[in-house]
């Protein structure tokens, strides 16, 4: 099934409901909600899903586990989706919260296979087959750390969209503190209270997620200098440190292209 709006379909008797979607560069699925759970995969281009708990961004050919009835927005960048939509009855063990998982040759071929699906496809044959298997492996999948989370707060919160939006690294503990009326101290530990982690280190992570629909376009050495690195080494370093895998893996990848297609730096 391709670019069809679920609701076309949800009231079909299928555990699991395939649908492809090809999206426009920078479309924006505004703030929603689905009854069932989805997996959202990515075929090209770069994802960013904000819920009101946290920001995912889903590299290409990354997909995002998104728990049924959570409501959520999409930026598109360069995308054609592969989205499985799950009634939360068949998958018990789906995660809470939004989980950013690897997409090994398998599940990809899978997903390509039941795009091609009717509705309402049978259950017993091979069609059937695949959207089981497809359960099986995506369970089998592990979080990889591709998000932030952002304070319950409204006034912590505006603070980190506003910085997800245009990481600034003249941004400092002492400027956010004033912002919110309050002693850095304070501000501090109101801050790691409702995060986790500390603002300096919730804002150097905040800038490496920043790196990613940007390394689409351009090169490592570019994308350190936009964000403020020493170095395309330190930014090496860094983003390799965090998120296991280093920013030429993802340099260059257009829509249309893949992770291994890196552009030196």
């Amino acid at each position: 099934m391709r670019n069809i709006p679920l609701a076309d379909v949800d009231h079909i008797d299928r555990a699991v409901l395939p649908i492809g979607t090809d999206y426009p560069p920078g479309h924006v699925l505004d703030w929603h909600e689905h009854r069932r759970a989805q997996f959202l995969y990515g075929a090209t281009g770069v994802m960013v899903v904000d819920t009101a708990e946290g920001t995912w961004t889903v590299p290409p050919e990354r997909a995002v586990l998104i728990p049924p009835a959570t409501r959520h927005r999409v930026r598109m960048l360069g995308v054609s989706t592969r989205s499985l939509y799950v009634e939360p009855s068949a998958v018990p063990w789906w995660p809470a919260v939004c989980t950013v998982v690897d997409v090994p040759p398998l599940l990809r071929e899978l997903l390509l296979a039941s795009a091609g699906f009717e509705p309402d496809y049978g259950l017993s044959g091979r069609e059937g087959a695949i959207a089981a298997l497809l359960l099986h492996e995506i369970a089998a999948r592990a979080p990889l750390p591709f998000h932030v989370g952002i304070p319950a707060s409204p006034d912590l919160a505006t603070l980190c969209r506003e910085y997800l939006a245009a990481p600034d690294t003249g941004t400092t503990n002492t400027v956010w503190a004033t912002r919110t009326a309050m002693s850095e101290r304070a501000f501090t530990r109101r801050f790691r209270a409702e995060t986790g982690d500390s603002p300096a280190v919730w804002r150097s992570r905040a800038r490496l997620l920043a790196a990613v629909p940007l390394l689409r376009t351009a090169s490592v050495s570019d994308v350190s200098g936009l964000l403020g690195y020493a170095s395309p080494a330190a930014f090496t370093a860094a983003f390799t440190r965090v998120f296991g895998t280093p920013p030429s893996h993802f340099a260059g990848s257009r829509a249309g292209g893949g992770p291994g297609r890196s552009r030196r730096s």
